[in-house]
Parts: structure tokens; sequence; C-alpha cells
């Protein structure tokens, strides 16, 4: 016979205090691998035990504080979930899950969601984080009285304070030498940063709110524009995606990543920084007319750019995107989403091979009539899907990893697959040339292609991208830089000048500039200092207005 025990002795009951002790040893020791793994090579035994014990008094006195009446539970399995969720990104992929990587993560498209949704991340968070979340919300809490409830929190939050405070004071030159050090180290503190730069993020998205877009370049004009026996000027921009100089055979890589590009009368720079290591902040500051260390999110939503004083100067742009968007660098231009197509030739489950730019291409270049500016922004070689990013004639280097998951493949399968996309790139940018040359008897034509930043591929245990500059690797940050010229814009440019120019350090700070100078614009905010093309045209043929010309800082 089966016993007919009540509802209240199936339940266990646990006293709050006792369910923040737990909860706060849960939190300081299950989810943080990466932490506790990085404190044990940096610390000594001594340091790294009040460590721990300080984080777990601290996490204690916190949920204790909030172990109030019915938001004890929601409070804590969102503390649960975060600590799990952000653990899966943190000790897989060595992501720092700071403001702009969560920018990042709402701008992401569904479909790039789905691939980082794994089967591998469903179950960690099931069982780090829905298990015990479900484990709290089976138990009954017992709260005591309002005044009870005080003096007994009391008697726990004031002593796990005081013991923290102490430990860290003890180890205080320890702990902030090492902070300076390894910003990195404390950035992984699970899940006190990732809701910390979410509250930043959230602050921040407040103020931006009020921003009103301060007009840059009004003064700009096209040297000879009324001219009219000169060809119209055609200079195209490919916004590159995740691809990093490391993978480009041009600059010395094993592999033969660049056949196409190795045939095109190009310059390649092998030398060039990116001004972030992530979208969000790479392609907003790219456009912009502020330097690397000038610029800022605020100062790129509040100022125009580079589209901008181009559109100023009676000069056509155009932004194509087949990425997550334009980061609101094209606000004020037109601007053509090509990663909604439906074209089966190209698309499929939301996302777009980069092919369906050259489709598009031959049909528009026809139509123009005047200056313009093209921007393409790739999709490029966006990780964790690099399979998904090159068509099956592009699988040159194989085993290529044919999952989103890497726990299912070697980093040598990892790597072929993130090759792949380089050479799919590099035929997308080669033939955007081809297309570029054919037009020259009727176009004065010119090609930029830059990326956004690079991308690690298990290099120092770190996948993808985001990691904050300052402890960035170079395989985030040094990007490739191509540049290839018409036959008019060619011969405005002393070659041996421009080989040399081609081994000197670039960066994401030159492009701004470089694409005025092409496109022979003349403003107050053009700096010859900063065009890359400026100290080799030829007889001293730079922009109208070098001679007084100061950039803009705001």
């Amino acid at each position: 016979m089966a016993l007919n025990i009540p509802a209240e002795l199936r339940r266990p009951h646990i006293e709050s205090v006792t369910l923040s002790i737990i909860t706060a040893g849960y939190l300081t020791a299950v989810n943080n691998a990466t932490f506790w793994h990085r404190s044990e090579e940096l610390l000594p035994t001594g340091a790294l035990l009040a460590l721990v014990a300080g984080i777990f008094c601290l996490l204690t006195a916190l949920c204790i504080t909030v172990s109030v009446k019915y938001l004890t539970k929601p409070l804590f399995i969102f503390l649960i979930m975060v600590s799990a969720t952000a653990s899966w990104f943190i000790d897989q992929f060595g992501t720092i899950i700071d403001v702009e990587m969560l920018q990042s993560a709402i701008d992401t498209t569904n479909a790039e969601a789905g691939h980082l949704i794994s089967f591998g991340f469903i179950r960690h968070v099931v069982i780090f984080g829905i298990l015990p979340s479900l484990l709290i919300l089976w138990v009954k809490i017992e709260h005591r009285s309002f005044l009870q409830k005080v003096k007994q929190n009391s008697a726990f939050i004031f002593p796990a304070l005081f013991v923290a405070v102490a430990l860290f004071m003890l180890n205080a030159s320890t702990f902030t030498s090492l902070g300076r050090e390894h910003k990195e180290w404390i950035a992984t503190l699970n899940p006190v940063m990732p809701i910390g730069n979410a509250v930043k993020l959230g602050i921040r998205s407040g103020k931006n709110q009020n921003i009103i877009v301060q007009p840059l370049g009004t003064d700009a004009k096209v040297a000879n524009a009324s001219s009219g026996n000169r060809k119209p000027r055609l200079t195209i921009v490919i916004a590159g995606e995740t691809a990093r100089a490391e993978s480009f055979s041009l600059g010395g890589y094993k592999k033969n990543t660049n056949p196409e590009l190795a045939r095109q009368d190009i310059t390649y720079f092998s030398d060039t920084s990116s001004c972030g290591t992530i979208t969000a902040v790479s392609l907003p500051c790219i456009f912009s007319v502020y330097t690397r260390d000038e610029y800022t999110h605020e100062k790129g939503l509040e100022t125009e750019n580079l589209l901008d004083v181009l559109k100023h100067a009676g000069v056509h742009v155009e932004w194509w995107d087949n990425n997550t968007g334009h980061k609101s660098v094209a606000d004020r231009v037109t601007s053509e989403a090509l990663s909604t197509s439906d074209n089966p030739k190209y698309c499929k489950n939301g996302e777009c091979l980069d092919g369906i730019f050259l489709d598009k291409l031959d049909t528009w270049m026809s139509g123009i009539t005047q200056d313009t500016v093209l921007v393409m922004h790739q999709l490029g070689s966006h990780g964790p899907a690099y399979y998904l990013r090159y068509p099956d004639e592009y699988r040159r280097f194989t085993p290529d990893c044919q999952s989103a998951e890497f726990s299912k493949c070697s980093r040598e399968e990892i790597l072929n697959a993130y090759d792949n996309s380089i050479a799919y790139t590099d035929h997308i940018i080669s033939s955007v040339i081809d297309r570029l040359r054919d037009k020259q008897d009727k176009l004065d034509t010119s090609l930029i292609y830059m990326s956004d930043h690079g991308e690690s591929v298990g290099e120092f245990g770190l996948y993808l991208h985001g990691a904050p500059y300052f402890v960035a690797p170079s395989q985030q940050t040094h990007v490739p830089y191509v540049l290839w010229l018409g036959k008019d814009a060619k011969a405005t440019i002393r070659q041996d000048c421009l080989a040399k120019e081609a081994t000197e350090p670039q960066s994401h700070d030159k492009l701004f500039h470089t694409v005025l100078g092409l496109m022979q614009v003349k403003t107050q905010v053009y700096s010859p200092a900063l065009d890359t093309l400026s100290s080799c045209r030829v007889n001293g043929q730079t922009n109208p207005q070098v001679a007084n010309s100061v950039a803009v800082r705001r």
C-alpha cells in the first residue's frame, strides 16, 4: 500500500541563511573554473586560500542581504543561471564578458546565436544552472519575522564582511599588483563581473538615448568636381569580418590562403593594427575621424563619420551588409541588408555566403554616373561556424571542422575550417578587383580591404575574439589591409614609395583619411599624416587642402 505522505514532509525545509551560504559556496566554487585556474597560477598558496575565503564571505554577505521573502528564490536562480551561462563561454572559449561583448550579444542575429547554442552549451546549462535552480525551487525556505531576520542576518553579514576585508587587506599588495598586471584575471570572476558589466551597459544605453549627432566635414568638396573631362571615381571599401593577418599567406602564412590575390597587382600592408577586437567597437571606429586612442562608444555615436563627410561632398555612398548590421555607421546613407535575402544560391537559415555581393555588383556598377563609394560589410570568417562561411569548392584544407561546437573537433580541424574561410574571402576580394578592372575605361576605380578584427584559434587557449584590447593577443588585433588601385589612381602614386609604405606600421586610423584622399575630397577634417597614400602622390599631388588641414577632434 502506498504511503500518503503529506506534501509538507516531502519538501525539505531550509532556513534562508543556510540556503544563502550554500548558494554562495556554489557560486564561488562551481562555475568559476577559469578564474580559479588562473588564480592558482598567479598566487602563492596563502594568498590563494585568502582569496577563496574572501570571495566566499563576500558572496555569503550578498546572498544573505538579498534573502528577502518572495525575492530569495528568483534572485538566487538568476545568479546561478547567469554564472552557468557565462562559465560556458569563459571556460570553453576564453571569453571575457565585458561591456562590448555584451553589446555584441545583443546585436547578434538569430542565425549567429544559433551557432553558439550547441548541444554542449545546453547540457552545461542544464547541469550547472537548471538542476541547482530546480533544487532551490523545490525546497521550502523558512523566513523569520522581520526583526528576528534583521538580527539573525546581521549576525552573519557583518562578520562575513569583516573577514573578507581583513583577508583582502592582509594580501592587498599581492592582489593589487597582480590585478594591475593581469586585468584579464579579475575580469573572469563569475557572476560578479558579467552582472556588473551588464549594469554598465544598461547605464550606457540609457545615456545614448539622448545623443544628438554632431555634423562633421560640412565644408567637404570634391576637387575638380565640375570638370567634365574626367571619369567618375569609384572606391569600394570591403569591411572584412574576423580575418587575422596571421592566416594571410600574403604576409608569409605557410598555407596558401591567398592564391587569387597573389596574382593581382595589389599592395598588402603586413603590419596593420585594429581599433578593437569586436565588431561593435571596430566598425564604428574604422569609419570615425577619431584614432583608436581617442575613440569612445559615445564619440562614435555623437559624431558624423566618413560616410557623412563623403555625402557632404556630393559623393554617392552606399552600404551593403551581409553581417549583423552597420552599427549606426550608415544611418544617414543608403544601406541594404543582403543577409535577409532569400537567394537560394547563397543563403540558408538566415545567413548568406559573401558571394552574394558579386551577383549584385555587376549590374550595380553599370549604373554609376557620379563619384561613388560602396562599403561591403562581409560575413567573412565569423565563428564559431567557420564551415558555413565557404562553399564546398573552397574546402582546400582538410580535415576541416564541420561543427560550431569546438569540443567535437581537433584544433587542426578548427584551424583548417577557419583558413578555408580566409581562402574564400581571398576569392571575394579578388573577384571584386576583377570587376573594377573591367570598368577602368569608364570609371576611376580603387579598392580597400580591411578586416575589423582578428581571431584566436586556440592560441593561449583562446578561441573567437572580443578580448579586451589591453590583454588581447596579436591574433585578435593584427589584421590584413589590402589596397588595389586602378590605372588612373595608380598613375598618381609613386610605386616605389608605396612599396616602402607597405612595410610601415598601419592601422584602422588610416581608412577615414585614405578614402578622402582617393576620392579627392577637400575638407578641414582631412589629415594627410593619416592618409596611407599622401606621401606617395606624384609631384606632390595630395588632397587639395593638405597644407592647412587639421583633423577635427572633439
